[in-house]
Order: structure tokens, then C-alpha cells, then sequence
């Protein structure tokens, strides 16, 4: 587990780079997005990865890897909103986005620390496409959640879901790269 932690924050400076260099350009205009319209974003990124994983010509010159990090940016919005709701103009600047953007990504690898300790890494051996899948799957637990109106009677709520698919893609991420 010793590189993991440098893998993550690698992976992590990356999609950060990317959030705050979008919201130099377009500012939080995503802040008017409500949580079910930020779900469908990250289900078209993920069934797009899918797809590319599934065919073999790509009429877009794009790779999973951007797909991923768009996964995890737009994840992160979505935990912001769940925190700040959702506004009807755009309300944050770059500084305060960067700074909810790091407490939510710090909260979430301190996750993905205690759930890697506790399965051993095994997201190592796992395939890019089993991760696509379980974030797939994910989706369509927020989604359902998000049907019932926010309630759960024994599952995790949509918060943890949405780390999951965090943590998930970044793991993707890092296996890319080997």
C-alpha cells in the first residue's frame, strides 16, 4: 500500500489541474446544475468508457483516461452540491471551489485508505472494465436513490456512493498507467 497513496494524489493533481483550469474559463456555472443532472453526466462518461471498452473503432479521438478524470471532477461537484445545494447563478469563485474541491477529495481518499486497508489492494487485480462496470452500477444506485427522493432504509446514501465511483475511477487511473 506504500505507492498507493503517491498513485492517488498523482491521479488526483491531474483531475484538479483540469477543475481549476475549467473554472478559470467557465467559472461554477456547474453550480446550477441540480444532483440528478450531475448523475447523468458521470452515466454518460461512464457508458461511454464502456462502449470504447466494448468496440473496437473510436470515431472520436478521445481515450478513457479523460473520461475518467471527468468522472471523478464531475463526482465532486456533485458532493459539493449535495453540501451547498444548488443555486440559480453561479456563486463561487475559483479559490472557494478549489477549497471545497480539496476537502472533498481529502475526505474521500481518507476512504479509500481504510477501505484499501481492509481489502487488501485488491483493486489491483482487478480489470479496467470490472471498475467501469461497479461505477455503472453505482450510478444506477444514486439513481435509484435520487427516485426515492433521498431516502434509504439500509443502504449507504448517495455521498458514499459518489466516493465510490471517485475512488473507483481513480484506481482505473493508476492501472492505466502500468
Amino acid at each position: 500500500m506504500k505507492n498507493t497513496s503517491q498513485e492517488y494524489d498523482a491521479v488526483v493533481a491531474v483531475c484538479r489541474d483540469l477543475f481549476t483550469k475549467k473554472m478559470k474559463d467557465y467559472g461554477s456555472a456547474w453550480r446550477i446544475l441540480r444532483l440528478p443532472s450531475l448523475t447523468d453526466q458521470i452515466f454518460i462518461k461512464a457508458q461511454r468508457i464502456r462502449i470504447l471498452q466494448e468496440n473496437d473503432v473510436r470515431k472520436v479521438n478521445e481515450d478513457e483516461a479523460g473520461e475518467f478524470i471527468g468522472i471523478i471532477n464531475y463526482s465532486i461537484m456533485a458532493l459539493i452540491q449535495l453540501e451547498l445545494g444548488f443555486v440559480d447563478q453561479p456563486d463561487l469563485d475559483r479559490v472557494k471551489a478549489t477549497e471545497l474541491y480539496d476537502a472533498k477529495i481529502l475526505a474521500t481518499k481518507e476512504l479509500m485508505e481504510n477501505k484499501n486497508h481492509d481489502y487488501g489492494e485488491a483493486w489491483r487485480e482487478m480489470r479496467i472494465s470490472s471498475l467501469t462496470d461497479l461505477i455503472l452500477q453505482k450510478l444506477l444506485r444514486v439513481k435509484q436513490i435520487e427516485n426515492n427522493e433521498g431516502k434509504t432504509l439500509v443502504s449507504e446514501g448517495i455521498d458514499a456512493n459518489y466516493q465510490d465511483m471517485i475512488n473507483y475511477a481513480v484506481f482505473a487511473l493508476i492501472l492505466m498507467k502500468k
